[in-house]
């Protein structure tokens, strides 16, 4: 993934969205601190899938709470 400032991002957009079209990505860099990603739109879909199975994953694997669990949980710091 190519680095490049968001000053530039921003001359050289409609260059970028060609290139990003034909499977490149950037990463995007205000004062060299990363700021945003330009990838397709297939990637980030994928991702969306990808992070939505890994939560399916997580769940399946961790125990039931009852609503009075969560209740207890949620005013434990409250009390006293």
């Amino acid at each position: 993934m190519r680095t490049i400032g968001s000053d530039e991002a921003k001359t050289r957009l409609p260059e970028l969205l060609r290139r990003v079209e034909q499977g490149e990505q950037f990463t995007v860099t205000r004062r060299g601190v990363p700021v945003a990603r330009i990838l397709g739109m297939e990637d980030t879909v994928e991702d969306r899938r990808a992070i939505i199975e890994r939560m399916k994953a997580a769940r399946a694997r961790r125990t039931r709470v009852s609503v009075g669990e969560l209740l207890d949980a949620r005013d434990e710091g409250r009390r006293g």
